[in-house]
């Protein structure tokens, strides 16, 4: 009976296009540069304690990943795709059009989107309107349902309260779930405070994402690529600037960045596991379920990245800097991933 499932899986496999016929004696895992490390620290552990090689990981950001990973089925493209937000429906749709018909969500835990700079420099107590009056391509001009090119270049200009220094923020590019989610919960949430724009979402929704999610391309941000680490590297050389990463990151280099507060909340592992910190978001990573039986080693990862002394309350991710989940969740997730069940959008 196993025999013939294995031969069932093959033929599927081969009719879609793909083929597992060169075999491949790793697991390949692409995605989200914030997942990055908590990916790593699994399969390094994973490797030294299984008879399976240790899995290979590419940091291509969200959105690059998801390219990769619903490109098809086979031992060319990944068997995991990380990511610092949900799939999106038109990804998904990708995903079936070219064979990947079953896919498996693993959500992990959660992590808090930061503003930071050195820990040398100013003390931002930033709101979620500053950010978006400082980063917006285009913000409310004086007139109600007027928009203008955004005029300010220093943060003393926004508010009479934060530091007098030019306006330069280190970001990811839009291949980023950082930079997805960073837009929804922080430009989209100051956006929202203007009663005129948020009216509009019921409107216009178009016009209303586009005001809100576009972000200025003047030199106040700048594309910093994929690469968190190279981020906190560059505020090292330029004090005055501000970057953009994932609260794990800044867990890992307290003694080089602080952060700025956010609504008076400051991102600590309380207030983001609480939910008071306001710009904090879910992280995932996917799974190709056809692959879970043709490449070796993926059930006992799977096993081993959901298992509770990895990704519970006192595991080994927790250590970097990853908001466990809690325990009614973590059985959800504990469960679905036992039985491989396919997501729907």
């Amino acid at each position: 009976m196993k025999t013939l499932k294995l031969c069932t899986a093959a033929l599927a496999l081969l009719a879609s296009g793909s083929t597992f016929a060169a075999g491949r004696d790793y697991i390949s895992i692409v995605g989200s540069s914030t997942v990055y490390p908590f990916s790593t620290v699994v399969a390094e552990r994973f490797g030294k304690s299984t008879e399976f090689k240790t899995p290979k990981i590419e940091s291509t950001g969200t959105g690059g990943g998801m390219k990769l990973f619903c490109k098809g089925l086979g031992v060319d493209t990944p068997d995991v795709t990380n990511a610092s937000r949900r799939i999106k429906e038109s990804e998904l749709t990708m995903c079936h059009e070219n064979g990947v018909k079953e896919v498996v969500e693993v959500l992990i835990g959660f992590d808090g989107i930061v503003m930071a700079n050195d820990i040398n420099s100013h003390n931002f107590a930033l709101t979620r309107k500053d950010i978006f009056l400082a980063l917006a391509k285009e913000i409310p001009g004086e007139k109600e349902g007027e928009l203008k090119a955004n005029p300010y270049t220093m943060w003393n200009e926004i508010n009479p309260e934060l530091p007098a220094i030019k306006i330069e923020v280190l970001g990811p590019p839009p291949t980023s779930g950082t930079r997805d989610a960073f837009v929804e919960l922080a430009m989209e949430g100051g956006c929202k405070s203007f009663d005129w724009i948020k009216a509009m979402k019921k409107k216009d929704k178009s016009a209303y994402k586009s005001m809100c999610h576009t972000i200025r391309e003047d030199g106040a941000y700048i594309e910093a690529g994929e690469n968190d680490n190279l981020i906190i590297q560059k505020l090292q050389k330029n004090p005055n600037a501000l970057g953009i990463f994932g609260f794990s990151f800044l867990d890992q280099n307290a003694d080089l960045v602080k952060a700025a507060t956010v609504d008076a909340a400051t991102p600590e592992f309380e207030t983001i596991a609480s939910g008071e910190y306001p710009v904090s978001r879910p992280l995932y990573f996917y799974v190709k379920k056809a692959h879970v039986s043709q490449i070796p080693g993926m059930e006992a990862f799977l096993k081993e990245f959901t298992s509770k002394k990895a990704m519970g309350d006192e595991g080994y991710l927790t250590d970097k800097g990853l908001i466990p989940l809690d325990e009614d969740k973590y059985t959800e997730v504990a469960t679905g991933i036992k039985e491989l069940k396919n997501l729907e959008l």
